[in-house]
């Protein structure tokens, strides 16, 4: 919610013409009635100033008879039930002209979560010739081989080309992405707040400017961050690290209650090195927004000759490190580590070591 109030203010302060949502305002069909509310009222502070508004329904959102766009008028929720300063495009109503911009906007979806066909199958925003300007909103997937062609909603980069529209703003990927197709531009805003470790350009809104110059047209994007979590990934040498106090002590200086900490112990790890991560996990967690921290450093392996291949210490270790050959060859990496650790400790035993396990 902060994110979307944050979004409501940039366009406000940046006098947007256009507001637009590309599907997934909502995380799912069944809300409770004060976070609609909450939506309907920023909604109405961006209609009460001028901006107009469309809304495109999501596959979370999905327009289905239980929407929660067909339990809730959000128009009229917003107080702008009489005119177009608040729209919400559907199946019945797909596109919506303003004249005073000379521009339409075409909302392509459908009323069930799996499309019966791509959304821009067959379509042609010049067919009606209205406004010199003509915007798409999908929320769906640009279709990439082996990837996205079994997703819900799945369009191609020809269909985009040949739909005549100027641009594209798109919905469902959750980080930012933008491309070209023919004359048109497309772009997804991503999440205006990430959610996970792998949306490295979420956080964002756009801001497009549609421009035309001595009959030449231009599309701009400008990406603008909204969100407030951050994702901070830290590899951390093992043989830098002296003590569990001092590592804590070198998380602490990234603390951040907005940030998402994914810290990983690589390297040869000591053996005088003790550390227990779940007990650090738990000392960070209040300094955080979330830790994880995972173990990725390789056991060191005692020094000195290795013993012939006819005794018992030499063939244990030479079996163990065939295996763990084997394993990294064939990519099972945790299979590999569990050999290595074996292999360290074995090796410690058999030389006389006292091992605590």
């Amino acid at each position: 919610m902060a994110a979307f109030r944050a979004t409501v203010e940039l366009a406000l302060a940046e006098r947007v013409d256009l507001f637009v949502v590309a599907g997934d305002l909502f995380d799912s069909n069944t809300q409770p009635a004060r976070s609609v509310h909450a939506v309907a009222a920023e909604l109405k502070r961006l209609a009460d100033a001028g901006v107009r508004v469309v809304l495109l329904p999501g596959t979370h959102d999905v327009f289905d008879p239980s929407s929660i766009y067909r339990a809730y008028d959000l128009p009229a929720l917003a107080g702008h039930a009489a005119d177009d300063a608040v729209v919400l495009l559907t199946p019945e109503r797909s596109s919506v002209h303003y004249p005073t911009l000379d521009l339409t906007v075409h909302g392509r979806c459908f009323a069930t979560k799996r499309a019966p066909r791509s959304p821009l199958a067959d379509f042609d925003a010049r067919a009606d010739g209205s406004g010199q300007w003509q915007v798409g909103v999908i929320h769906g997937s640009l279709r990439i081989p082996e990837k996205t062609e079994h997703d819900e909603v799945v369009f191609t980069t020809e269909e985009v080309a040949a739909s005549g529209l100027d641009y594209l703003a798109l919905g469902h990927w959750h980080s930012y992405s933008r491309g070209h197709a023919g004359a048109t531009t497309y772009a997804y805003s991503g999440a205006p707040e990430p959610v996970a470790l792998d949306q490295d350009r979420a956080g964002q809104v756009l801001l497009v400017t549609l421009d035309e110059t001595n009959g030449t047209k231009a599309v701009t994007i400008e990406p603008r961050t909204v969100g407030r979590t951050r994702f901070l990934a830290i590899d951390v040498d093992a043989a830098r690290v002296a003590s569990q106090a001092a590592l804590e002590e070198q998380l602490r200086n990234v603390a951040d209650p907005d940030t998402v900490l994914d810290g990983r112990l690589t390297g040869i790890r000591p053996d005088a090195l003790d550390l227990d991560l779940e007990e650090l996990e738990r000392a960070l967690a209040p300094a955080f927004l979330r830790v994880r921290l995972r173990d990725r450093a390789t056991p060191a392996l005692p020094e000195g000759p290795l013993p012939p291949p006819d005794t018992i210490p030499g063939a244990f270790i030479r079996d163990l490190e065939a295996r763990i050959e084997a394993a990294t060859g064939a990519g099972r990496t945790g299979e590999a580590d569990e050999l290595r650790d074996a292999l360290r400790l074995g090796r410690l035993l058999l030389a006389g070591h006292e091992v605590t396990l």
